[in-house]
C-alpha cells in the first residue's frame, strides 16, 4: 500500500518524470564518456559521436523504464520499504528493460547499437535511480517525522506477541510508523478497538493474533473495514519449513496460499522466453553435430533407430516422451533388470547409473561424454515439456520407486536439460539423496540469474566431460 504521507508530498507522476529525466541524463553521460572509455580499453575511435545509433534505445528506455518500475511497485510504500527491497525492485526492473531491448534488437535486426554506450547507460541509470530513491525515502521520513505525518498504527495482540514482533521488525519500517497503542484483543472488546481507531485517527491495525479466536479477529477486521482502516494480520499461527505465504482469491473468496515453488512472475515469463530462444539457437548452432551424430549412429549401430525415446516424469510427475540420440544397443531397456543383477547399481536410490554399462556402443559413449546425445531434448524444450535449466527428468519406473515423499518435490518445477547436478560432477554423485538435495536447493533459491549461472558453468562441464558416463 502507498503511504498517505508520501502521496501528499510526491506524486507518482512527478517521480516518473524525474526518473525519465535521470535515465536520459544517464545515456547522455554514457555517450560523453564513450570516447575516453574506448581509448582506456584500447579500442579504436569511432567517427560518429554523441548518441548516434542509440536514438531508438533512448526513445524506448526513457518512457518505458518508469512504467516497468511502477509495475514492480517501485513507487509504492516509499516510507516503509526496506533498502534491500528497493534494490531488488530496481534490479528486476532494469533487467526487464534490458530483456525488452535485447528482443527488439534481435527481431528488429538493429546491429549498429553502441554496446558500450548501452551498458554504461543502463548502469548509470540504475545508479542514479537508486540514489534518487534512497534520498527520496530519507526526505519523506524526515518530513513525516517533523510534521507529524508518520503512519499511525495500532498493534493488536498479547504483550509477548507484540514484543516479539517489534524485535523482528526492520528499523526502516519502524521509522515510518507511530505506534499509538498496544491493544490486547483477548482482554478488550471490539467496541474498545472501534473507539480507539476514532480517537487516535488510526491508519492501520496490525493483528498479532496467534492465540486469539478467529471469530473475534474477524469482527475486529470488520470494525477496521467500516472505518476504512487497513487491517494487517500476521499469519504466524501457521508454521511452514519451505512454503512461502501469499494471498490470492478463488471466485471472490480470499485465500491464504503457501507455495514452495517459484511464484508466477516476470522472471518465469523471461525463463520461458530464454528457453524458446535458447533452444532455437542451439538447434541452428549445433545442427552440424546433429548430422554427424545421426550418420555416426547409423554406421556404428546399423538397422536401429537414430533417436531414442522414453517416458519420463515431467512437471508434477506428468509423463512425457523425451528425445535423445540413441547411445545403446537395440532393446537396451529390456536388458535393464539383468544388468542390475550382474553389475549392480552405482547410485544409492531409485535412479540407475553404471560407469561401464555394456549396453552402450563405443560411438554412443563418445556422444555421452560430450552430452551430444542430449541435443534432441531441445525439441522437448520447444514443446514446453522441458526447460533449459531444471531438475533432470527421471524415467517413470524410477519415480515410482521413490520412497520419501519429500523427494517428489523435485517434480514441482519443469525438468531441464542441465541443472546443478550436471555442473557438480553428474555421475560422480552416487547418493540419490545428495542429488535430490541439489535439485531442491535450486528450486528454493531459483532466480533467472541462477539459470544463467548454471548455463554458463555447463559449458566447461560438457567440454571437459565432467562426470559424464
Amino acid at each position: 500500500m502507498k503511504e498517505r504521507g508520501a502521496k501528499q508530498h510526491f506524486s507518482i507522476q512527478v517521480l516518473q518524470v524525474l526518473d525519465a529525466s535521470l535515465i536520459w541524463l544517464s545515456f547522455a553521460m554514457a555517450s560523453w564518456v564513450h570516447g575516453p572509455l574506448r581509448s582506456l580499453l584500447g579500442m579504436s575511435e569511432l567517427e560518429a559521436g554523441g548518441l548516434a545509433g542509440m536514438t531508438w534505445v533512448v526513445f524506448i528506455v526513457v518512457p518505458l523504464t518508469p512504467l516497468v518500475l511502477e509495475r514492480f511497485g517501485h513507487y509504492d510504500r516509499l516510507l516503509s520499504r526496506r533498502g534491500v527491497d528497493n534494490l531488488s525492485i530496481l534490479l528486476r526492473g532494469m533487467l526487464t528493460v534490458m530483456l525488452i531491448i535485447g528482443i527488439v534488437t534481435v527481431f528488429g535486426k538493429i546491429w549498429d547499437t553502441r554496446r558500450l554506450v548501452l551498458g554504461s547507460g543502463i548502469f548509470l541509470s540504475f545508479l542514479l535511480l537508486w540514489l534518487r530513491s534512497h534520498f527520496t525515502s530519507r526526505i519523506l521520513r524526515a518530513r513525516a517525522a517533523s510534521e507529524g505525518l508518520l503512519e499511525r498504527v495500532v498493534l493488536a495482540g498479547g504483550l509477548q506477541e507484540t514484543e516479539d514482533f517489534l524485535k523482528e521488525l526492520d528499523a526502516d519500517v519502524l521509522e515510518a510508523w507511530k505506534v499509538v497503542a498496544h491493544f490486547d484483543l483477548n482482554s478488550k472488546t471490539v467496541e474498545d478497538l472501534d473507539g480507539l481507531i476514532k480517537r487516535e485517527s488510526v491508519q492501520r491495525v496490525v493483528f498479532l493474533t496467534g492465540h486469539t479466536e478467529f471469530d473475534r479477529v474477524a469482527r475486529a477486521v470488520e470494525a477496521c473495514e467500516v472505518q476504512g482502516v487497513e487491517a494487517w494480520i500476521r499469519a504466524s499461527f501457521l508454521r511452514t519449513q519451505v512454503a512461502r505465504p501469499s494471498f490470492d482469491a478463488i471466485g471472490g473468496q480470499p485465500m491464504l496460499v503457501f507455495r514452495s515453488t517459484p511464484e508466477l512472475s516476470w522472471q518465469l515469463f523471461a525463463k520461458k522466453l530464454v528457453d524458446i530462444f535458447g533452444a532455437l539457437t542451439a538447434v541452428i548452432l549445433f545442427s552440424p553435430f546433429w548430422i554427424a551424430a545421426m550418420i555416426g549412429i547409423r554406421l556404428a549401430s546399423p538397422g536401429a533407430p537414430v533417436f531414442y525415446t522414453q517416458e519420463r516424469a515431467g512437471l508434477y510427475g506428468k509423463p512425457f516422451r523425451i528425445y535423445k540420440f540413441r547411445t545403446m544397443i537395440p532393446d537396451a531397456d529390456k536388458m535393464l533388470d539383468r544388468i542390475k543383477e550382474e553389475h549392480g547399481n552405482e547410485v544409492d536410490g531409485p535412479a540407475f547409473k553404471l560407469a561401464s554399462d555394456p549396453r552402450i556402443f563405443p560411438f554412443g559413449q563418445f556422444l555421452r561424454n560430450y552430452s551430444i546425445d542430449e541435443l534432441p531434448q531441445m525439441i522437448n524444450v520447444l514443446k514446453g515439456e522441458m526447460s533449459l535449466v531444471g531438475p533432470r527428468p527421471l524415467p517413470l519406473h524410477e519415480i515410482e520407486a521413490i520412497e520419501k515423499s519429500s523427494h517428489r518435490r523435485r517434480l514441482s518445477m519443469k525438468p531441464g536439460i542441465t541443472c546443478i547436478w550436471q555442473i557438480s560432477g553428474r555421475s560422480d554423485i552416487t547418493d540419490f539423496d545428495e542429488w535430490v538435495k541439489l535439485d531442491l536447493e535450486y528450486i528454493d533459491r531459483w532466480s533467472l540469474w541462477e539459470d544463467f549461472r548454471i548455463l554458463f558453468k555447463t559449458i566447461p562441464a560438457v567440454l571437459f566431460s565432467k562426470g559424464a558416463r
